[in-house]
């Protein structure tokens, strides 16, 4: 333990009724631990994969899939039908997240996984709306339903999976694991996208081009898939369900709706808050920023896609640093940070990205992608700590995709609406102040819990000898 911050047993006292002994203490394998955290993050992966490649092919599906005429229409159709895939995420929320709090993280996060990936998949195959008319929009939107109902199981999860197995002094550095696989996912979407772009012809990507990345989700969905249903349940899981003849009130409850919602309904707000200054900038940067680039700037489509790629690379550099830095110095100075980031340099990095070169746009989104390491790097360990283990899987899936369908999967449609509304590419940086001001309220009043054990769980230690230096430090 040399070199790094202890858990103070005295932080520990109001949640024990006496004092800890080893036993007491959960101590995580670190091979365990390692394929947790893959297999968790594969998700992320999956789910951002598809992301970066519809992001990037917003241009291309407008006019595979919606009348020809208008490109602005094409391009808010392409959005209003990836905005739907958000709007039915809070009822894959309410269905998946309290049925993994009663029958386990593993069966519903390997459910999740596979569905997301047939979501995907199908887009391969849905004829152009040359070839049949508004019927290919229409299963276009159904593909993207089915996509919007698992995932809305699959984040909530992930974080729930990585937060319960993550040792408490490292949940940071862990989490942001997962974080990382969205990088990962994203850049493989937009990288192959943007390989398609360069080599082949217009006209072949509008024929079959724009069909092949899609293709790519059946087989990662299957390693996804092999990959969870190897795990065991979370250590945290198993300690509240594994006594049969525990009290009601230690027991995952049917009536989790009621206890989510009227028990918790403070940390659900938080939880709203922070989730909308994350998914607003995750989204405005990685999903909407390319297409931006292009229509509201006029600058090269092949270029600003290469432009943020680059910048997800550097991000990937650096987010597990963040996430190590986020368990040393705290939560929230780290969110705080992001926060006032964001509110400062918005405007100055739009400014920047409105001169149109190559060196001011690259510039400005590098400037807003390293403030968003903030978010992702430190997110996945903050928002599972807001809730108690017996309802952290459905507290986190309702909370997080009703602000998500709210507020972040609606950013490219509304700025695109009002952009053309307006007629200022300005539009984007102050949407990126709005959401920052709401999420350094949230911060404010949020409780720091880095190196702290989760709400209804013990403490989490990487060793037996970290667990027995735990309990001597016990004051007597």
């Amino acid at each position: 333990m040399a070199g790094s911050k202890r858990l103070d047993p005295r932080r520990l006292a109001g949640s024990h009724r006496r004092r800890l002994t080893v036993d007491d203490i959960t101590v995580v394998d670190p091979d365990t631990l390692r394929r947790a955290v893959a297999a968790a993050a594969i998700g992320n992966t999956m789910e951002w994969f598809d992301f970066g490649v519809y992001s990037y092919l917003a241009v291309t599906l407008g006019k595979v899939f919606f009348p020809s005429g208008n490109p602005a229409a094409q391009l808010i159709s392409t959005f209003a039908t990836f905005t739907a895939a958000f709007l039915v995420r809070p009822i894959g929320g309410l269905f998946f997240g309290p049925l993994g709090d009663r029958i386990g993280r593993k069966r519903v996060l390997a459910t999740t996984m596979i569905t997301m990936a047939a979501g995907t998949f199908s887009i391969a195959f849905i004829p152009s709306y040359a070839t049949i008319g508004l019927v290919a929009p229409a299963l276009l939107l159904v593909a993207r339903l089915v996509q919007g109902f698992s995932t809305g199981g699959e984040y909530g999860g992930a974080t729930t999976f990585i937060a319960e197995y993550a040792p408490d002094r490292r949940r940071g550095f862990m989490g942001s694991w997962l974080e990382f696989g969205t990088l990962t996912g994203y850049s493989m979407g937009a990288g192959l996208v943007t390989l398609l772009s360069a080599a082949l012809s217009e006209q072949s990507m509008l024929s079959w081009g724009w069909r092949l990345p899609f293709l790519v989700a059946g087989p990662l969905g299957l390693v996804g898939l092999y990959l969870r249903l190897r795990l065991e349940e979370t250590p945290a899981y198993e300690k509240i369900t594994a006594d049969k003849k525990q009290s009601d009130e230690q027991k995952p409850k049917r009536h989790e709706y009621r206890e989510i919602l009227v028990g918790e309904w403070r940390a659900m707000l938080l939880c709203l808050g922070l989730v909308l200054v994350f998914n607003v900038t995750d989204y405005m940067l990685l999903s909407y920023l390319p297409s931006y680039l292009h229509a509201a700037l006029g600058f090269g489509e092949t270029p600003g896609l290469l432009i943020v790629l680059v910048c997800m690379v550097l991000m990937m550099v650096v987010i597990t640093f963040a996430g190590r830095i986020s368990d040393h110095l705290g939560r929230r100075p780290v969110l705080m940070a992001g926060c006032i980031g964001f509110f400062v340099l918005s405007v100055p990095a739009f400014l920047l990205m409105r001169i149109a070169t190559v060196g001011t746009i690259f510039a400005g989104v590098l400037v807003l992608c390293l403030l968003l390491v903030c978010f992702t790097s430190t997110m996945p360990a903050a928002l599972p700590a807001l809730f108690p283990t017996k309802v952290r899987y459905g507290a986190m899936s309702i909370g997080f995709n009703v602000s998500v369908s709210l507020f972040g999967g609606t950013t490219p449609l509304v700025n695109e609406a009002l952009i053309s509304a307006t007629g200022s590419t300005m539009v984007p940086a102050f949407y990126l102040m709005a959401a920052a001001v709401i999420g350094g309220v949230a911060v404010f009043f949020m409780r720091e819990t880095a190196r702290k054990p989760l709400r209804g769980s013990p403490p989490a230690v990487s060793s037996r000898r970290e667990a027995r230096d735990l309990v001597a430090a016990q004051r007597p």
